[in-house]
């Protein structure tokens, strides 16, 4: 898909820290490692010490990465830090027939407190009308956790959202050009988006046209 899923944008996909990898064989590995707490970026989490404030690495992280057959490999992620929360991620995909590929990623995610967090599932099936044309589709669920919330004056309370969305994405090759339309609608159970008039409306669709030359 040439757009990003909820369950990428919301999550981690990088964090700077040390980590070692181990290959119990080509079927099971095991990594695992210390990072910083801060999603997507490279500064640690400050903390006060008696000799001042200083970074710190406090998320601790780990991959397990399975492939029990030809042509199926699984990865189940796991990160948790005093500020950022906790998240278990499941990445796996299938490739069926020559032509056939069906993908599946879910996630459960914590933040720290019971401030709330999100859960989500995305299959990915992908065929392969030739060796030119791919036809690819992306159906999503994603919802928020709620929860409560004291401002000071009183509880706060942060209601459950969910979205559905479905996305259909073509790859068209014609030698070094990659042609990628896409079609994608996203419909919430709230009222999240805006009309062309400016009245809120609960979904949106798309179609973006994207080319990529790879040299």
């Amino acid at each position: 898909n040439y757009s990003t899923s909820y369950l990428f944008t919301s999550g981690p996909f990088q964090n700077a820290g040390f980590k070692a990898a181990y290959a119990f064989s080509d079927k099971v590995s095991l990594m695992a490692g210390i990072f910083n707490d801060n999603w997507n970026t490279y500064t640690a989490n400050a903390r006060t010490t008696e000799d001042g404030v200083e970074g710190e690495v406090s998320t601790f992280g780990a991959q397990l990465m399975v492939a029990p057959v030809t042509g199926w490999s699984a990865y189940v992620n796991f990160l948790t830090g005093p500020y950022s929360g906790t998240i278990i991620d499941l990445t796996t995909a299938y490739q069926i027939t020559d032509a056939f590929k069906l993908g599946l990623n879910a996630a459960d995610f914590s933040k720290p407190h019971d401030m709330g967090g999100y859960q989500g599932i995305a299959l990915y099936p992908q065929f392969a009308v030739s060796s030119a044309v791919t036809l690819g589709l992306r159906g999503e669920y994603f919802k928020t956790k709620s929860y409560t919330f004291d401002d000071g004056q009183g509880e706060v309370e942060f209601a459950s959202e969910n979205v559905k969305a479905i996305t259909v994405t073509a790859n068209i090759k014609a030698g070094p050009l990659t042609f990628i339309p896409e079609v994608r609608v996203d419909s919430w159970n709230t009222e999240i988006f805006s009309k062309k008039n400016g009245d809120p409306t609960k979904s949106a669709s798309q179609f973006v046209l994207a080319a990529v030359y790879a040299f």
